[in-house]
């Protein structure tokens, strides 16, 4: 997995994990990366820095109203939305993800849990999937 600093055409920034480097680009060019402010499929990646950790180096905290802080708060808004408006279906997300593109359940908005290859093979059956940047809270507790 690797985390990618995002921005899009309206100038919102933000993060998000993909499984590579290849499958972001895959994903932005079939329209599947949103912004999570403005909705918009125009992202690219931003400049970022390595985020290389270093035993000598002193672990930094982050100022108040830091990049981080609002990245926080983003992720938090995220995920309350995801979970007013989608239904969790927690280890059946890539059978339910298949029902829905098929025809056989109802469409309506799902999150859930799917291994790699699970969501690789989803991807490759042009069904429309994206990594959520946090775990389901029945994996957080």
């Amino acid at each position: 997995m690797i985390r990618f600093s995002l921005s899009c055409a309206e100038g919102h920034a933000f993060d998000s994990w993909f499984q590579s480097g290849d499958a972001f680009d895959r994903l932005a060019a079939a329209g599947q990366v949103r912004c999570i402010t403005c909705g918009t499929t125009r992202v690219a990646k931003a400049l970022m820095a390595p985020s290389v950790r270093s035993e000598a180096a002193p672990t930094l905290t982050a100022p108040p109203d830091s990049a981080e802080d609002r990245r926080t708060t983003m992720l938090a808004e995220l995920r309350r939305r995801i979970e007013e408006n989608a239904d969790y279906v927690g280890l059946s997300f890539a059978a339910e993800a298949r029902a829905i593109h098929d025809g056989d359940a109802p469409e309506r908005a799902i999150y859930g849990e799917a291994a790699p290859d699970e969501a690789r093979k989803l991807l490759e059956d042009g069904i429309p999937v994206a990594p959520l940047p946090f775990l389901p809270r029945s994996r957080t507790n």
